[in-house]
């Protein structure tokens, strides 16, 4: 078993897409160890995102991130991140395969409903940036 980082984004949670999206997560065959409903700061976005501070996008994905509510989750699964990734789809929806979560929920490339981490040690730094170790079972 490895161990992954999932954000149900604004648009998404907004929307009242949340459960469909848990429940997406659970007929995949994750196994959910830690989830919470934030509201994160710009300052925190930031952080969050830090990595893109350099990008065009990062002042719009930032206050985009920091506009609502989120559900933050940590997964289980044999290869968690490649199968997230996998289950979610291609950043920009209209690119995502048939049944991914970006293509039944995301509004577009910028509001794309989820949050996905690109590997184990990005995965590791982003469960610990919004869960303490107690937070999570198993």
């Amino acid at each position: 078993m490895s161990r992954t980082f999932a954000m149900i984004k604004p648009d998404a949670v907004q929307a009242g897409n949340a459960g469909n999206i848990i429940a997406h997560i659970q007929k995949a065959g994750f196994r959910i160890v830690g989830m919470k409903l934030v509201q994160i700061s710009m300052k925190q976005a930031q952080g969050f995102y830090e990595v893109h501070r350099e990008r065009p996008f990062y002042g719009e994905l930032t206050e985009f991130m920091s506009s609502g509510p989120s559900v933050v989750l940590a997964l289980d699964a044999e290869g968690a991140v490649q199968k997230w990734r996998d289950t979610i789809g291609a950043t920009d929806p209209a690119e995502a395969a048939d049944g991914t979560i970006r293509k039944l929920y995301a509004e577009s490339k910028g509001k794309n409903a989820v949050h996905g981490s690109d590997a184990d040690e990005t995965a590791a730094a982003e469960i610990a940036f919004f869960f303490a170790g107690t937070e999570l079972v198993g």
